[in-house]
């Protein structure tokens, strides 16, 4: 069986405010993959170290504690707004800080499927306005994302 070329495959991803998932249909079942250490979600956690290296989930999780000010936890709740949050010596919008949690997830599904991914779908909680919706397409965009579709989260799991 070939695999899928990446304009076929659409991945699903959770965005969430404490923690993020990506899904996609392998062999007609949905199949939510391991993202870092065995786990199927990725805490929704970006930061910097001393170094200035980036951490996207476990890694920024960990070091939030020693270093709220290096540390950037529920950024979904900034969504839709012209706040700039302080990471470090830098600001950056939600929509960027949220492109680099879909960007990790983005890399988890290209690895586990051997393909590039260029398309996904992305859950949003139902009372998000048009803005917030907005907000989280443009922050897929620049993950390097085509947002297929913005689903509300009761619809999603239904």
């Amino acid at each position: 069986m070939s695999h899928p070329s990446a304009n076929e495959t659409i991945i699903g991803i959770d965005l969430g405010t404490t923690n993020s998932e990506v899904a996609l249909i392998r062999q007609d079942k949905v199949e939510v993959l391991e993202v870092e250490n065995g786990h199927k979600q990725l805490p929704s956690y970006v930061g910097f170290d001393s170094n200035g290296e980036l951490l996207v989930g476990e890694a920024a999780r960990n070091q939030y504690t020693l270093y709220p000010e290096r540390t950037i936890k529920s950024v979904k709740r900034h969504m839709g707004s012209d706040e700039r949050l302080v990471l470090g010596e830098q600001s950056y919008t939600p929509q960027q800080i949220s492109a680099m949690i879909l960007r990790r997830l983005k890399q988890v599904a290209e690895a586990a499927c051997g393909t590039p991914i260029e398309r996904a779908v992305i859950t949003v909680p139902a009372f998000f306005s048009d803005t917030q919706r907005q907000a989280t397409r443009d922050a897929g965009e620049i993950a390097g994302l085509k947002v297929e579709r913005i689903i509300n989260e009761p619809t999603a799991a239904a």
